[in-house]
């Protein structure tokens, strides 16, 4: 009988490179194995103390370049709560506004050192716990003022949905911060509102 004669070519050998494919890699696929193992690392450092002193210098570098952009006002290097047209519109309002809240930590200390001083005096201690607790009352009470002013300006400039979840507890706790030690620092004067202006 007759039988086809096995072909007796040599196997064509691979082809490594693409000279005339331009835009490919010239090199054969890595295995999957290979892959894995360059990809793969530890999941614990083999020294932790050293891994852990570089973090904390990982750490300060970030805290330093985020209090660098707080006092230049650039908002690209701020933390993500400071940045944002509605935070740098709220900060503008409060800054632009004299609020009670930030006389409260002069008064009270104020306060802490006059008792020091005259705490022996029943009708002094009397007088001074009743003023700090008027400054308290009054600050809580333009805090609520300053609140209910926050939230109609937010929704007449940027709208409901606009609004992040914070922005006004956001502006009532820079209120109550003394101005020049406020972060990031005000960039508009007193009487100075944004657009709209409080009615």
């Amino acid at each position: 009988m007759f039988r086809r004669k096995k072909s007796q070519e040599a196997p064509t050998p691979a082809i490594t490179e693409f000279p005339d494919r331009p835009g490919k890699k010239g090199r054969p696929t890595p295995k999957r194995a290979e892959a894995e193992a360059r990809n793969r690392r530890p999941l614990v450092p083999k020294n932790r103390g050293t891994a852990r002193k570089n973090q904390r210098q990982v750490n300060a570098s970030i805290r330093e370049r985020q209090r660098q952009a707080l006092l230049s006002g650039d908002e690209r290097g701020m933390p993500v709560r400071d940045r944002g047209p509605v935070r740098r519109w709220v900060r503008d309002y409060v800054d632009a506004r004299w609020n009670i809240g930030e006389f409260f930590l002069p008064v009270a200390l104020v306060v802490v050192i006059a008792t020091l001083f005259l705490g022996n005096n029943p009708a002094f201690a009397f007088y001074t716990i009743i003023a700090l607790y008027t400054v308290v009352l009054v600050s809580v009470v333009d805090a609520i003022v300053l609140g209910r002013f926050l939230k109609k300006g937010l929704r007449s400039r940027f709208g409901e949905a606009q609004i992040p979840s914070g922005t006004v507890m956001y502006g009532v706790m820079r209120s109550f911060q003394i101005r020049r030690t406020r972060l990031p620092k005000p960039k508009v004067g007193r009487g100075e509102y944004p657009n709209p202006e409080p009615r």
